[in-house]
């Protein structure tokens, strides 16, 4: 859609994988929504993101659409941390694995998922600038146009148009290092895999040469070129093999920075436009997915006159720390992988440590993003964690949690005694399901729970409130993140 701009409750700018997510997320909750992109169609100059992590593919499967991607993908385990390969298969998902599938494919499908729920995308549209007052936001489009919403949410990348406009500081690090990356012809044929402190040499899904590889100096900025190719090749292998016709190259670094805050007034942002760093690990992507699942059925709330505004405040003070922890753990990769004897005793001690089952754990748990704990207080072990995706036995029969979640609606999990709950002022907005289910239930960085007697069960799958019958705290759980009861 690239002709007239209409009006909207919200105004995604950015169509990548976060916008994609968002947009699909609040039209689950009936909220008027557009995202507004620069490209003409969903293409990608070179193939960026490679893959979704365990949390990431549960959070599709909530929505239901994880098969369109896994048809795709392929499992593999490869987590890894600096290059220290992490074994998930243990882990308590029915992901427990990497899907390797390109961020080409990746936002196909979720542009396919979102066109399903017509959501419209004004395309070969740049946001120039933005005011906002109190009832809404005039997003202003560098062509001259300009259309209005009463939010509006910046996904749009690291050099985020949005973010700059609100005023919204982006603290952080500089770049000390930088890599090349490329899909290349080489005249001599290399060895393929060939590895190299800070990259090396594969073949990609194109059947061109991969190439990513440390640069020699960390003061490149810009576009890359071939002779940038060319330079770092030959300083990893004494040769740069007659490299020649790129398909592309580019350049990534190792900045680090996050928003001081995602929220300015009636604007938001998510994924890379509220954090960037380097891309150790393969979470950059995965972050800023699960940044729109946390968003939004809050913002749909709101915008549906469902909550208060207020809501919005437990965005930030959830996917801050989230994306802090990427923050943290990615610049410890880059200081894991510098050249040198030094930085290879560490890795070799490092390697040895997260042999062990614990360390292993917890790091595996981080970068797979199935460890994240939102402090909603004291309480159960699962208060702010994952639901896992039960095996339940129901009254329709058997069926799957995450089945329950396909429309992003909250669930009220009853496996005490049948009609022990009455959320009547409740029951046009949070499901009620009694079941019964056997066993533990486990956690990658808790292991087996006793299984509580009921769970509130937030759209985004993680838990809101735990207890049973004779439990007091539900009225007030309800109300915090699904609004006033309804009167009588």
């Amino acid at each position: 859609m690239t002709g007239e701009l209409n009006d909207h409750a919200v105004v995604i700018a950015g169509g990548g994988p976060t916008g994609l997510m968002l947009a699909g997320e609040l039209a689950l909750a009936g909220v008027d929504v557009a995202i507004v992109e620069r490209r003409v169609n969903q293409d990608l100059d070179g193939s960026r993101a490679g893959g979704l992590h365990a949390r990431s593919i549960e959070v599709l499967d909530q929505r239901g659409i994880a098969d369109r991607f896994l048809a795709e993908g392929r499992e593999m385990q490869v987590l890894g941390y600096a290059g220290i390969l992490l074994d998930i298969s243990d882990f308590p998902s029915r992901f427990n694995y990497v899907l390797g599938l390109w961020q080409s494919h990746i936002e196909r499908l979720l542009a396919t998922w979102v066109e399903e729920l017509a959501v419209p995308t004004y395309r070969q549209r740049e946001v120039a600038g933005l005011a906002q007052d109190g009832s809404g936001v005039d997003v202003a489009m560098a062509d001259g146009q300009s259309l209005r919403a009463a939010y509006l949410v910046g996904c749009d990348g690291g050099r985020s148009v949005i973010r700059k406009a609100a005023g919204i500081e982006f603290a952080g690090w500089e770049a000390t290092t930088s890599w090349v990356i490329s899909e290349c012809e080489m005249a001599e044929e290399p060895e393929l895999g060939m590895r190299r402190e800070g990259g090396g040499i594969g073949r990609a899904e194109s059947g061109a040469i991969r190439v990513v590889l440390t640069e020699q100096h960390a003061d490149h900025k810009g576009q890359a070129t071939l002779g940038d190719l060319s330079e770092a090749l030959t300083a990893a292998y004494g040769t740069d093999f007659g490299v020649h016709s790129p398909t592309w190259v580019s350049r990534f670094t190792d900045m680090t920075r996050q928003a001081v805050s995602y929220r300015a007034g009636r604007v938001l942002l998510a994924g890379d436009a509220a954090h960037v760093h380097p891309p150790q690990g393969g979470q950059g992507l995965n972050t800023g997915v699960q940044d729109a699942v946390n968003l939004g059925w809050k913002l749909a709330q709101v915008v549906n006159g469902t909550s208060p505004e207020d809501l919005l405040d437990t965005y930030q003070a959830e996917r801050h720390p989230v994306a802090a922890r990427v923050l943290r753990n990615t610049m410890a990769q880059v200081a894991l992988g510098a050249p040198g004897e030094r930085a290879q005793a560490l890795r070799d001690t490092m390697t040895e440590l997260l042999g062990l089952a614990e360390p292993r754990r917890r790091i595996a748990g981080m970068i797979s993003a199935l460890d994240i704990h939102y402090d909603l207080g004291e309480g159960h072990p699962f208060l702010g964690r994952r639901m896992p995706d039960l095996d339940l036995v129901t009254a329709d029969g058997p069926r799957r949690l995450f089945t329950f979640l396909h429309q992003a609606r909250p669930l009220l999990l009853n496996l005490g005694a049948p009609e022990a709950f009455d959320i009547t002022p409740w029951a046009s907005r949070v499901q009620l399901v009694d079941a019964s289910y056997e066993g533990a239930w486990e956690l990658p960085v808790l292991g087996d729970v006793t299984a509580p007697e009921a769970v509130l069960v937030r759209p985004d799958g993680h838990v809101a409130w735990v207890g049973d019958s004779t439990a007091t705290g539900l009225p007030d759980a309800l109300t915090t993140w699904f609004g006033p009861p309804a009167p009588a």
